[in-house]
């Protein structure tokens, strides 16, 4: 076994103190190997720095850097693409989701699944600090066009903690082309039409007040991105030959 964690990053020097000391202690408390992999999206603040600093007596821990900011679909494709372990989880830097919540993710590819994804919208979910009204509305709304559209049966297709086996994430990431928000649609689209089993799971959910997300501006670069996907699967642009 062995668990990778993705943490893509933009101007997060402040947060990372604390949340990379959790992931640390989480990773080197699991008994088998572990790595940590923070991926700058090309942060102009101390982010690299302070990950260069705890990754001298945090063995595990590793950065990738990115000279200029591209989006959080192109660094946690980078950071996917170059973890070594067999189970790749990728998870935001202020750990909305509890690492602890992985464990639960883990079951499932330990099931047979190939592909586990949080999910804050199932009975027995438990979101204890939730996003202001107007974000759940946007939220919901964006998740109910991409159930209709793309992803039926899935609740919570944008949550940020999803995990993967690792020959599964190799696959499904190296056709995977969008560089924005939008990536999370493109990455379920693609593991299902490969054949790989997703399973969505309830998890423990804090919102963070801090998060660098703007509903308006996201959501309409989301759905900018969703019509180049869609445009993408129409003209066959994704090889979905492979699969399990």
């Amino acid at each position: 076994m062995g668990l990778s964690v993705i943490v893509p990053v933009y101007n997060e020097a402040r947060r990372l103190r604390d949340t990379l000391p959790r992931l640390h202690e989480y990773v080197a408390g699991l008994g088998e190997p572990g790595e940590i992999i923070v991926v700058n999206d090309g942060s102009t603040d101390d982010t690299a720095q302070v990950v260069m600093d705890l990754a001298r007596s945090y063995k595990e821990l590793r950065l990738i850097h990115r000279d200029r900011n591209r989006g959080k679909g192109a660094s946690v494709r980078r950071g996917v693409l170059a973890a070594r372990e067999a189970h790749v989880l990728f998870t935001d830097a202020g750990l909305s989701a509890p690492i602890e919540e992985a464990a639960k993710l883990r079951a499932k590819l330990a099931e047979g699944c190939q592909v586990a994804i949080g999910s804050r919208r199932l009975p027995g979910s438990d979101v204890q600090v939730r996003q202001s009204w107007f974000q759940r509305l946007a939220g919901r709304v964006l998740s109910t066009l991409v159930r209709l559209l793309f992803l039926r049966g899935i609740t919570d297709s944008q949550c940020g903690f999803k995990a993967f086996e690792r020959g599964a994430a190799e696959a499904i990431f190296k056709r995977q082309q969008l560089d924005g928000f939008g990536f999370d649609v493109e990455v379920l689209w693609l593991a299902r039409r490969l054949g790989y089993q997703v399973a969505e799971v309830p998890i423990v959910w804090r919102d963070d007040p801090e998060s660098h997300i703007r509903p308006f501006r996201d959501a309409a670069r989301m759905l900018g991105e969703l019509v180049r996907f869609r445009l993408n699967a129409w003209r066959g642009r994704y090889d979905l030959r492979g699969g399990p």
